[in-house]
């Protein structure tokens, strides 16, 4: 695996594969790899020839408030992990070659009417920066499909409408969440759980499951269930931000043309805020 921190060294490669006639995916991350991420790449190694993965912790999408100096970064191992897993190429850039003109000038990007709902609502401003630098990254890299994990599901369906709405030529792919053996999808922020926080925090997905079954049961009250949720969730110690029954496609609330749909909600316990969602 090679290791490059420049857009021109980046570039280059990927036209050598391009001039071979290879194909090329992508799975961008922000680091502080787990199996979760691994899932990802492995799904991009099962559909191309060349795997780019990137890690660039976005200062963009954090609020003024957020943990960007806090996030945990772990770039040795992180490194390992992408190696042992047949990842072709690292783009590890600093701040600067991603934002030449600062993060105050530059040119960002905004998916409108699905960006400032949901986690838009809880962290004003965080999708622009996701959009910004996954517009970014997709330019950079040019890859014929990119990999994201459904954990985060808003930002899956606001990246496919991006790359829709801006014609690029990416087939964005969702992989399925990774979770513990207890049910708690994985993530970077788990870390920042106390033992005692860690034995609750499985009870959000449960309670999401249960919504999503009573669903599949026939039922379509739907406030009412996510507010029992929500319920649930304080009682358990959660300080919920939302419980939410959306339509997976625009993620407007359910209609009668609607054919799927997904719970999802977003909980702070202790320093982590977590994030989870069941489809139905």
């Amino acid at each position: 695996m090679e290791t490059v921190d420049t857009r021109s060294r980046l570039r280059d490669q990927v036209a050598q594969w391009r001039l071979s006639g290879e194909t090329v995916a992508f799975v961008p991350t922000m680091g502080n790899l787990h199996d979760g991420h691994l899932t990802l790449l492995a799904k991009a190694k099962d559909v191309a020839d060349r795997v780019v993965a990137s890690i660039f912790v976005n200062p963009l999408q954090f609020g003024p408030f957020e943990d960007y100096d806090q996030y945990p970064r772990t770039p040795d191992s992180d490194e390992q992990m992408l190696r042992d897993m047949g990842v072709d190429l690292l783009f590890a850039p600093r701040v600067k070659e991603m934002y030449p003109l600062g993060r105050e000038q530059g040119t960002k990007v905004e998916v409108p009417g699905i960006s400032d709902i949901l986690c838009g609502l809880q962290r004003p401003g965080h999708f622009v920066g996701v959009a910004t630098v996954v517009t970014k990254l997709f330019n950079l890299v040019q890859p014929d499909y990119a990999v994201f994990g459904e954990k985060d599901f808003q930002q899956l369906v606001i990246i496919r409408r991006m790359t829709l709405d801006l014609c690029l030529p990416v087939k964005v792919l969702g992989a399925p969440t990774h979770r513990e053996a207890d049910g708690l999808a994985m993530s970077s922020r788990n870390q920042y759980l106390s033992e005692q926080e860690r034995a609750v925090a499985p009870v959000l997905y449960k309670a999401l499951a249960d919504v999503a079954q009573d669903i599949r049961d026939g039922r379509a009250d739907y406030v009412d269930l996510c507010e029992w949720a929500a319920a649930r969730l304080a009682e358990s110690g959660f300080r919920p931000h939302y419980v939410e029954v959306r339509d997976t496609v625009d993620l407007r609330k359910p209609d009668a043309d609607s054919k799927e749909l997904v719970v999802m909600a977003a909980a702070q316990l202790g320093r982590a805020r977590l994030i989870d969602n069941v489809r139905v």
